[in-house]
């Protein structure tokens, strides 16, 4: 591996195939994999905020933002402090802004069916549970993050509107629609190698 990288992030949408990289990636480079959704999915279920036998994942909202402020900065913590780490977050690409030696990853999915069979096929649900799950999911989690994260935004990024997936965060983008999972996960290895 190359010197220039000692973590990797891993950021994308529901169903975009970021779970599935970061735990083959991990296991290819002998790694530590940490999930912050399967992280805050045990601690809802722990406090009684989420139904453990429901197996799509719930919205940010569920949690105070001193709480998930708190989660997300020692996820930045670890990313400065430790190495070997690969992190599969919706915001760890946004959260890695501006540490050295970190390969910032975004996964993306071009045809949202795809997206929604995906989430169909991992949680044994409906095409329409799918569907409200991802789509209110995604909106009601990224007003939130959208207004918590304006002044991180201001001082990580600078002045362009506030897009946690804006490419231009990232250093390799990848569309899961015309990757599989061995030809995703052989990118990010050759990106690492460089």
């Amino acid at each position: 591996m190359s010197a220039k990288f000692r973590n990797v992030t891993i950021a994308g949408l529901p169903g975009a195939g970021s779970s599935t990289l970061g735990i083959n990636l991990a296991k290819e480079l002998g790694w530590e994999y940490f999930s912050g959704g399967d992280f805050m999915r045990a601690f809802a279920i722990e406090k009684g905020l989420f139904d453990k036998n429901n197996h799509l994942h719930h919205p940010a909202t569920v949690y105070s933002d001193d709480f998930d402020r708190e989660v997300d900065y020692c996820m930045r913590d670890r990313l400065r402090q430790d190495s070997r780490l690969v992190i599969d977050s919706w915001l760890s690409g946004f959260l890695a802004q501006g540490i050295d030696g970190v390969l910032k990853v975004l996964m993306s999915c071009a045809d949202d069916a795809v997206r929604v069979d995906r989430i169909v096929n991992r949680d044994g649900v409906s095409v329409e549970a799918a569907k409200t799950h991802i789509f209110d999911r995604e909106k009601q989690n990224l007003t939130k993050w959208t207004r918590m994260y304006k002044k991180e935004w201001r001082e990580w990024v600078g002045d362009k509107k506030i897009d946690f997936y804006n490419p231009s965060l990232y250093d390799l983008v990848v569309d899961t629609y015309s990757h599989d999972r061995q030809a995703t996960l052989n990118l990010v290895l050759e990106r690492l190698r460089r």
